[in-house]
């Protein structure tokens, strides 16, 4: 909304996806997601796009099961995800308060839903500081080299294609093309002794990757 905002000639999928640095297809989803919540955009695919003057989104409407599954999957993330997730809940928590009608904030901030287990994430625990790094290499397509103990103990050095992470309770899961394997291979964060991410991006796109391994694993998309 604010890159269209500024812009007072038709802007294309990609002016607007080179801006924000996303894929146009991702410009496509969102701009059918805000045509959706009644952002008033006008133009068409290949042409470009226009915001009318004066346009503003409605605030944010929740039903109290929407608002309270947004506040407990926050707090879990808050306690279960890196440090920058972490902050990261917390800051769309701040903003979905901020856009939200005064009865929506209140009701925030009277939930009764908590999540108990676990401590707030703060980088400090040994495996804690992988999360980013691997996050980072999934968003980014990169190849990783990690130092890795396997199950036997045993230390050995694996290049992998990173395409999913797993968040159980107390324990992270990296999902991989494995080039040592030639194969899919899971790998415990809290088994890594060291991380270095390559430039390089790996040759099968993500989505590539992370549907063929769904369907080896028979894994629910939606999961």
């Amino acid at each position: 909304m604010d890159a269209m905002r500024a812009k007072r000639v038709p802007v294309t999928a990609a002016q607007l996806a080179q801006q924000l640095g996303v894929s146009e297809r991702t410009i496509y989803r969102d701009i059918q997601t805000l045509a959706e919540l009644g952002a008033p955009l006008q133009g068409e695919a290949g042409i470009g796009y226009v915001l009318r003057r004066g346009a503003f989104l409605p605030p944010l409407m929740f039903g109290p099961d929407e608002l309270e599954a947004l506040v407990l999957g926050a707090r879990w993330v808050r306690r279960q995800g890196d440090a920058g997730l972490a902050q990261a809940a917390s800051n769309a928590l701040a903003k979905i308060a901020a856009a939200s009608p005064r009865d929506l904030r209140d009701s925030m901030a009277e939930t009764s839903l908590w999540v108990p287990l676990g401590r707030p994430a703060d980088g400090t625990q040994p495996a804690e500081r992988y999360v980013q790094p691997v996050r980072e290499a999934i968003r980014y397509e990169q190849k990783l080299t990690l130092a890795y103990q396997d199950e036997h103990g045993s230390a050995t050095s694996r290049t992998v294609w990173p395409f999913a992470l797993a968040f159980f309770e107390g324990k992270r899961l990296l999902a991989a093309w494995c080039e040592l394997r030639g194969d899919y291979r899971h790998f415990r964060i809290d088994r890594i002794a060291d991380v270095q991410r390559h430039e390089q991006r790996y040759p099968t796109r993500r989505h590539v990757l992370l549907d063929t391994w769904r369907k080896a694993h028979e894994i629910d998309p939606e999961s």
